[in-house]
């Protein structure tokens, strides 16, 4: 399916223009896992076609929905574009030479060529330079008309196409224009404008085809990443295959300097991997049995076996460049303006070229009629308002693939405006503030109960959780050779604890508040000892059986080496920070005061924390929650801004509006730099949009010709309205080089 950038609701299942506002529809982008490429407009994502196109709505070309699956025909569009623009400009060189070579002595043009010759050979010569080259621009301009959706094809179309039928007919038949049409008896011809403009408009859209396949290189760059071949280990025998052969539950075998082929977990040795590609960190991270691994990140120094947990959309990859070509095509808030205003701005412009055409008609100079056809094709041409409809995708474009290259995924264009606003932000503490790797340090069991015993059964358990409290609990039964128990009827209450039963007897693991509301007595002593493990920031786990509390874990998570410097940077941007975690006071507390953090909120539920960002709306802060559990979830979501870890649970990803691959607070700060400079280049761009056509119009409509006897020359007209593009897609090229 083909759909229009500009306006999504179109769609058709063939390339074509939009019929509303005459753009190239593009390609939609279905999930990975489909095979049927669909088109969309990146302007109106809800124009939708199986082929490629323009938009119906803006005219621009349709974009494929599948990251990848249009680099042919990106190039397809640049070549066609490169060789009307080329030949019409070699065209246009010897139109403009034929019509201005009387103003230059030294060439003595109409000696050579007398006029009689020199008007017919502009004839010939601008005829495929408009006809052919400038074909576009009037099937656009038409589907405008059609369609009722005026758009910036309908002022190239109506201008050039004045200019030119003007000069057809001056030529052919110059007889039936009267002395106001003349000047020293013949009738004043603008070929040379018609091509200029046709030629010069060329070179916007050329311009930001090239554009907009740069920006598709963070895209295609991943793509390019993947792994082609694996190295397969079945029934002791190892056998290479394709990368696309890969099966969840395979096992493979990545010897240094290979590709890792697939998402998976180590079972078999240990090495370091470089992550760069996916993380943006340069520095290589060490892995060992039972650590995940990310296919397309490269083994470094050792050899080891791994099994395959996600493939093909599931993978990491696939993930991130779903998410980067959703939201290169989504649209800003923004963007809205820009559309309203531009809704009123074609009509209004028609309505000028007609009341500039009438005023010179009537009262302009000699030849009136010539001047009025003149002024009205300039004010047509100079307000075309190319820029303004690249003005906010381009930005977006670029910003969310630049983000892509430094691990910052942004789910669409609106959360990159919300983020720029971002006073507040709200941050769990496991996971986010520090390593989310925590290991259990301290096991105090009641009199009489065993140590060992307290571990194992807390373990069999937790073994069903997906916290990181839980794993953490697990590992260090592992690791200690414990055999673990099977649970019976595990429940899993979010934020408090679980329960299930061990031996077939009750068994509950959680907050001391979770295991007291079940009627379980505190034991005293075990309290205060809880106590005091809080007060060096361990979190404490309450382990009871067969209604009586037996034990307490103390569970230490180091805070990340990144996170002091990440909190000074957020300070120094104006953010206020609030920890809001599930873990105690004390062990909060204790955090809190070694990361300097504004407000401490602890011992909450998935509840309390959305409650804290409604109070906080109520405070009139714009909020972004960085969170990465199930737990966090709901937070996400209420927040303006939902900043999930990318090593947190798929359900905070998915509430999440921004997600970071590493999982790194630093990352939040890139993030919120991203999207302030993103949203700077998406205002400086609208400045470039208007400016040119709030200051061109006055006087292509000839307000100065009164006083100082300046008109505007529909060339430079068309000079300024394609300066007005290149300057927009030269600005948002910018955010290329930004430096996170």
């Amino acid at each position: 399916m083909f759909i229009c950038p500009m306006h999504p609701e179109v769609l058709s299942d063939r390339p074509g223009d939009c019929p509303k506002c005459g753009m190239n529809l593009e390609p939609m982008m279905p999930k990975l896992s489909e095979t049927k490429i669909i088109y969309t407009c990146p302007m109106h994502p809800e124009i939708e076609q199986d082929h490629p196109g323009d938009c119906p709505k803006c005219g621009m070309p349709l974009e494929s929905k599948t990251a990848g699956s249009v680099n042919e025909q990106d190039r397809s569009e640049i070549r066609s574009l490169s060789v009307r623009f080329w030949i019409g400009l070699g065209l246009t060189i010897l139109v403009l030479l034929l019509a201005m070579g009387k103003f230059i002595p030294a060439l003595n043009l109409h000696r050579l060529v007398p006029m009689g010759v020199s008007k017919w050979l502009e004839l010939i010569l601008s005829t495929p330079i408009v006809l052919w080259s400038g074909a576009m621009f009037f099937e656009r301009g038409w589907r405008s008309l059609v369609n009722r959706q005026l758009n910036m094809f309908t002022l190239i179309a109506m201008g050039v196409g004045v200019a030119y039928a003007y000069s057809v007919v001056g030529v052919v038949f110059p007889g039936i224009f009267p002395d106001s049409f003349k000047e020293d008896g013949e009738v004043a011809l603008y070929f040379e404008a018609a091509a200029m403009i046709t030629v010069l408009v060329l070179l916007g859209q050329m311009l930001e085809a090239k554009a907009r396949s740069q920006t598709g290189e963070a895209i295609k760059g991943l793509l390019d990443l993947a792994a082609k071949t694996a190295h397969r280990v079945r029934n002791g025998k190892e056998e290479e295959i394709a990368g696309n052969e890969i099966e969840k539950g395979d096992v493979l075998r990545v010897r240094p300097g290979e590709k890792i082929p697939i998402d998976g977990r180590i079972i078999e040795g240990k090495s370091t991997v470089d992550e760069s590609m996916i993380t943006g960190e340069p520095m290589p991270v060490e892995k060992g049995a039972d650590d995940p691994v990310i296919g397309a990140t490269v083994n470094q120094t050792g050899s080891f076996l791994m099994r395959a947990e996600k493939v093909g959309a599931d993978t990491l990859l696939s993930q991130i460049v779903r998410m980067v070509a959703e939201a290169q095509r989504s649209r800003a808030p923004i963007q809205r303006v820009a559309d309203t205003v531009a809704g009123y701005f074609v009509p209004g412009v028609i309505l000028l070229a007609v009341v500039t055409f009438v005023v010179w008609a009537v009262w302009g100079p000699a030849p009136a009629m010539a001047y009025a056809i003149v002024n009205a094709v300039s004010v047509l041409i100079i307000a075309c308002p190319c820029a303004l409809g690249l003005a906010t995708p381009m930005s977006i474009m670029v910003g969310v693939g630049k983000g892509a290259q430094n691990g910052i995924l942004i789910k669409d264009a609106e959360a990159i405006e919300r983020t720029a606003k971002v006073n507040c932000l709200v941050t769990d503490k496991t996971g986010t503030l520090t390593a989310g790797k925590p290991r259990v340090t301290t096991s105090i069991p009641v009199a009489g109960f065993d140590e060992r015993l307290l571990m194992a059964m807390a373990a069999s358990l937790e073994q069903n959780s997906e916290h990181p409290l839980a794993r953490a609990i697990v590992e260090q039964a592992n690791e200690r050779g414990m055999e673990l128990e099977l649970a019976d009827e595990f429940e899993s209450m979010t934020g408090e604890g679980v329960s299930g039963k061990i031996g077939g007897r009750k068994a509950l693991i959680g907050k001391e508040k979770f295991i007291a509301e079940t009627g379980i007595p505190i034991p005293p002593g075990l309290a205060a000892k809880a106590r005091e493990l809080q007060g060096n920031a361990q979190t404490v786990v309450w382990f009871a059986s067969g209604g009586s509390v037996v034990g307490i874990l103390g569970i230490s998570d180091p805070i990340k080496k990144t996170t002091p410097g990440a909190i000074k940077a957020l300070h120094e941007l104006g953010l206020k920070l609030i920890m809001a975690t599930g873990d105690y006071r004390k062990t909060a507390d204790a955090v809190a005061r070694e990361l300097a953090i504004d407000e401490v909120r602890a011992e909450l539920s998935a509840k309390d924390k959305n409650d804290i960002i409604q109070q906080l709306h109520r405070e009139k802060y714009v909020v972004a929650m960085a969170g990465d559990g199930i737990n966090d979830a709901p937070a996400l979501a209420e927040a303006e801004v939902g900043i999930a870890m990318g090593t947190g649970t798929d359900v905070a990803m998915q509430s999440a509006g921004i997600t970071l691959v590493k999982g790194d607070l630093a990352g939040i700060v890139k993030a919120i730099a991203l999207s302030r400079a993103v949203m700077r280049n998406i205002r400086q761009n609208l400045f470039f949009a208007f400016v040119y056509n709030a200051l061109g119009l006055p006087i292509a409509a000839g307000i100065l010709y009164p006083v100082f006897g300046i008109l505007l020359s529909p060339m430079i007209a068309g000079a300024a309205m394609a300066f007005s593009s290149v300057s927009v897609i030269s600005n948002a090229l910018r955010l290329r080089n930004l430096k996170l």
